[in-house]
């Protein structure tokens, strides 16, 4: 069978994730559907970020997710529930990235995992997160039924106690959020390190700076993913096969 460019995409976002070191060992996932459908590939059970090609990602055909929650060496039980559930009930969820990453988890265990607007990459966020802040446990089905009622019409959505989970119409606009995000949750927690005054802008700048993100006259993200392929098509384009 050929191998889309879609599962391109999605293996590139696997390996460069892998590179920033923002996955965690081979508990994350990230799916992606298919055109003008709610079935979608996805990392199977056991797999390392690093390693995966495009070959590698199971179809799961929403369907058959029944099926498939009984064959846990295939498809990782909380990726099939989170993925699956978000997928079906969330329709601008083309995509799905959930990873523990260093700084994005470290915001999740704060009291108040608010991210205020103190740089140009914090200010892409504001008040564009929605916040899952009722924690039961793994993403079993319950959890993950809480998680896509949660989200809304946002993109990112922050696990409390838990991690990121980034999304969007492509591969590219998703990576590109998880990436963005978690750069301006290494700003902020490290200026919270240094235990001084964080210069905060007024919600008209942050405001403005966050539609600015919005209204850029070039698809970033798309850019973002095309750059990213482009060094790995010389540096290990195993991930195409």
């Amino acid at each position: 069978m050929e191998i889309s460019e879609l599962q391109k995409d999605l293996a590139a976002a696997f390996r460069w994730t892998a590179k920033l070191n923002m996955h965690e060992g081979i508990a994350n996932h990230f799916s992606v559907c298919m055109p003008n459908s709610k079935d979608f590939y996805i990392n199977g059970s056991g797999m390392h970020f690093s390693t995966i090609k495009a070959s590698d990602l199971i179809l799961v055909e929403q369907s058959k997710i029944e099926e498939i929650k009984k064959k846990p060496g295939l498809v990782d039980p909380t990726a099939i529930n989170i993925h699956g559930t978000i997928h079906k009930k969330v329709p601008h969820a083309k995509c799905i990235l959930h990873v523990h990453s260093k700084y994005a988890t470290a915001l999740s265990v704060l009291k108040n995992p608010t991210l205020p607007p103190i740089d140009q990459n914090t200010m892409r966020f504001y008040n564009r997160i929605a916040v899952y802040d009722d924690f039961g446990g793994l993403g079993f089905e319950e959890e993950s039924n809480k998680m896509a009622a949660c989200i809304g019409n946002h993109s990112t959505l922050l696990l409390a106690n838990h991690g990121i989970l980034t999304t969007g119409q492509t591969v590219a606009q998703a990576f590109d959020e998880l990436y963005y995000f978690e750069k301006a949750c290494e700003t902020y927690i490290t200026a919270l390190s240094t235990n001084k005054e964080l210069k905060i802008v007024t919600p008209e700048v942050a405001e403005k700076t966050a539609q600015d993100w919005e209204n850029y006259p070039t698809g970033l993200g798309e850019l973002h993913l095309n750059a990213i392929r482009l060094i790995l098509d010389k540096e290990d384009p195993s991930y195409k096969q």
